[in-house]
């Protein structure tokens, strides 16, 4: 005879299901239309970490940083209403990341729906171009059912964020239901036939070039990738902000595409023959406006290797592809027989001094020379450092100077979100406590999410949060002089003292308008044993790694 299982809340459900499915972590802003979820996770407080924050985006930002860490789904607890709609930034982040995300929304009771009832959204609408789902739960017997679809749908496929909303009615009701255990996420092998192809098409190519990207790579699937690099001698690019996906200390790595890209790399894309895509969506930023890859149909002999057919075809048609997750394949690539000498031994020796010249920097401007304080930090970071950053010609120096060697190590939006870095290295280290999270962020990017520095002192985590202010919203003011030269407007900015916020919040502190002041001041943070903050005053001439804003002007001319 069966035993009905004891009745619960649906509030008390909810939790028990996340820590079915192995969930010990989750960040949130409180509201009270999901109190009866803050109650049952105050019972659960032993086994799961809830970490408080001072805005839903900074919450949603670390969700995703955490789900980018883990590979499992991040969890964000929020109000209805104006929560929901700060936590929007982090869902689109998700999206646009591939990154696993389960956003909780307290909504009103379900007897006031359709009255445009306190604080009502209809979050099927909101989110629906959003998230890979976005559902209600009505009944709590429904809860381990809805929680093991969404949990599963966010990890499988393209991972991606899923939206709940919550009836505050619905989680004070009780129901007599079983837990859902968790379901394994499937990647299909690779089709033998696919694997021959690919095989015949490497050996046939005389400029061949992988470029890697994506989202949940395992060490056994990096660690295939490096023996196939190694085997066939060939050069490997890492997508937009994917620069951890292959160690860059590799002899086989060509560099980063992005941003920061080399041009000496940008011409070896249009150049090769071959494009082993592995991961990467080739979205906009990895193919500079989709002009070193063409669209839709490539110069390029192009392999594409997916985890999602969904994604194979939408912007591209390759020769080939593959839809699996790109650690299958390359697990598959590293079992091959490499040639005996391969045809591009030339092309990848070029690419590899190519790589070296790239990080000779260039000239300095001001007092301060981010060149130097970029080989102090390399110097002095542990080599398993969690680099984050957010978005703006600052982060041009980390993506160009910084070695990631390990995975994951780089917490960066693809999508181009300002805000990201400091609440991303807070997440690091609420997932990591033992490794080092640093946080970049610029004066403008700072401030949309410098409140969390109270969060880190709050919850005893301790990153190294390292602002570059030049006293301006710096990418705009690029955009402007390339454009408008000598007609910039809205970009300037009158900044607080960022050292003071700090140690205001309890935090250490210092600022840095020197080069020779920054490695003692670097070296005070780094053993402070708390949260650290550099500010650095930097020159507003030097517009990023490569020119100047007068350089800039002269060419608008």
């Amino acid at each position: 005879m069966t035993t009905s299982p004891a009745p619960r809340t649906g509030a008390r459900i909810l939790v028990d299901q996340l820590l079915a499915l192995g969930a010990d972590l989750g960040f949130c802003v409180p509201g009270e239309s999901y109190l009866a979820v803050l109650d049952a996770l105050w019972e659960s407080r032993a086994r799961f970490r809830l970490v408080t924050c001072r805005n839903e985006g900074g919450a949603a930002f670390m969700a995703d940083a955490a789900g980018k860490l883990t590979g499992r789904p991040g969890l964000c607890f929020v109000t209805r209403g104006p929560g929901a709609c700060n936590a929007a930034i982090g869902v689109h982040t998700a999206q646009q990341d591939s990154t696993p995300m389960l956003l909780f929304i307290g909504q009103i009771g379900r007897g006031d729906s359709g009255r445009e009832a306190f604080q009502e959204v209809d979050y099927r609408q909101m989110f629906g171009g959003l998230a890979k789902w976005v559902t209600q739960i009505d009944d709590a017997a429904r809860i381990p059912e809805v929680l093991g679809r969404a949990w599963h749908l966010a990890c499988s496929g393209r991972p991606g964020p899923v939206v709940i909303a919550l009836p505050e009615d619905m989680l004070t009701d009780t129901a007599s239901v079983a837990d859902a255990p968790p379901a394994p996420v499937a990647h299909p092998a690779p089709d033998p036939v696919d694997l021959a192809r690919l095989d015949a098409l490497l050996r046939a190519a005389e400029r061949p070039l992988a470029i890697v990207g994506g989202s949940g790579w395992t060490d056994a699937g990096r660690a295939a990738l490096h023996a196939f690099a190694s085997a066939w001698q060939l050069p490997v690019a890492a997508g937009f902000r994917r620069q951890d996906v292959f160690d860059n200390a590799h002899p086989a790595y060509a560099g980063e595409l992005g941003t920061s890209v080399a041009p000496a790399l940008a011409r070896r894309v249009q150049e090769a023959d071959l494009l082993l895509v592995l991961g990467s969506r080739l979205g906009e930023m990895t193919t500079n406006g989709y002009t070193l890859v063409a669209a839709p149909t490539p110069a390029q002999t192009l392999v594409h290797v997916l985890p999602d057919a969904a994604e194979l075809n939408r912007v591209y048609r390759p020769q080939l592809a593959i839809a699996t997750h790109p650690a299958r394949v390359a697990e598959a690539l590293a079992a091959l027989a490499p040639p005996a000498l391969p045809a591009w031994t030339d092309w990848s020796a070029a690419a590899r001094a190519e790589r070296a010249a790239n990080l000779r920097p260039g000239a300095a401007a001001g007092a301060l020379d981010m060149n130097e304080v970029m080989r102090q930090l390399e110097a002095r970071l542990p080599a398993d450092a969690i680099v984050c950053n957010g978005a703006g010609n600052y982060t041009g120096w980390p993506q160009r100077f910084h070695a990631f060697r390990h995975y994951p190590s780089q917490l960066a939006p693809t999508s181009g979100a300002m805000g990201y870095g400091v609440p991303a290295a807070i997440a690091a280290q609420a997932v990591f406590p033992q490794r080092l999270a640093v946080g970049f962020a610029g004066d403008g990017c700072f401030q949309m999410n410098g409140q969390e520095l109270a969060t880190a002192v709050q919850h005893g985590l301790a990153p190294l949060i390292v602002v570059v202010d030049n006293g301006m919203y710096g990418t705009i003011r690029m955009h402007q002089e390339r454009h408008y030269p000598e007609r910039s407007i809205a970009t300037a900015l009158t900044n607080p003292d960022f050292a003071a916020l700090a140690r205001a919040c309890g935090g250490h502190g210092e600022t840095v308008e020197t080069t020779a002041d920054f490695a003692p001041a670097l070296d005070r943070a780094l053993a402070a044993g708390r949260l650290a903050l550099l500010h650095l005053k930097v020159d507003p001439e030097l517009i990023t790694t490569r020119t100047t804003l007068s350089a800039l002007r002269a060419a608008a001319r």
